[in-house]
């Protein structure tokens, strides 16, 4: 999806579930929606602020709530242990974070199924879902050090 459509379908979304919509919460949804790098809340607040400089951290931590409340946006963990968040997967897909720049890609790979299985077995568990998150340095990073 591309980035006026994610933000178009987030604010919509937003306005169906009832979340009054104001220029500090759009700087939010603008800054995350745009985003390939998985922002913790204080990154999405220094961003969000250039657009709306009266923009408050309290309202940037509600949004990215309600946005995650959605299924719009998931948390993730960051490469410096911090909670961040990211625009969500369109379907299932797992995920790879630069340790460097916190750039942040999806990729397919369900063949996950053999392990489940046998960790269930070990564990007595029975799996209902997974969430793979891996993390390395991109290509960009590589060339730039």
């Amino acid at each position: 999806m591309e980035i006026n459509e994610r933000t178009a379908h987030w604010t919509q979304t937003l306005q169906v579930s009832g979340y009054r919509l104001t220029a500090a919460r759009l700087s939010v949804v603008n800054v995350i929606a745009a985003s390939q790098k998985a922002l913790n809340p204080m990154d999405a607040y220094l961003l969000a602020r250039q657009e709306c400089p009266g923009l408050g951290l309290v309202t940037v931590y509600r949004t990215l709530e309600k946005l995650e409340e959605l299924g719009l946006v998931v948390r993730v963990h960051a490469p410096d242990g911090c909670g961040a968040y990211l625009s969500a997967a369109e379907g299932h897909e797992h995920l790879i974070i630069c340790t460097h720049c916190q750039r942040a890609e999806y990729f397919a790979g369900d063949d996950l199924h053999p392990l489940m299985d046998r960790v269930a077995a070990e564990h007595g568990y029975q799996i209902q879902d997974h969430w793979l998150q891996l993390f390395g340095i991109c290509p960009e990073c590589r060339e730039n050090s």
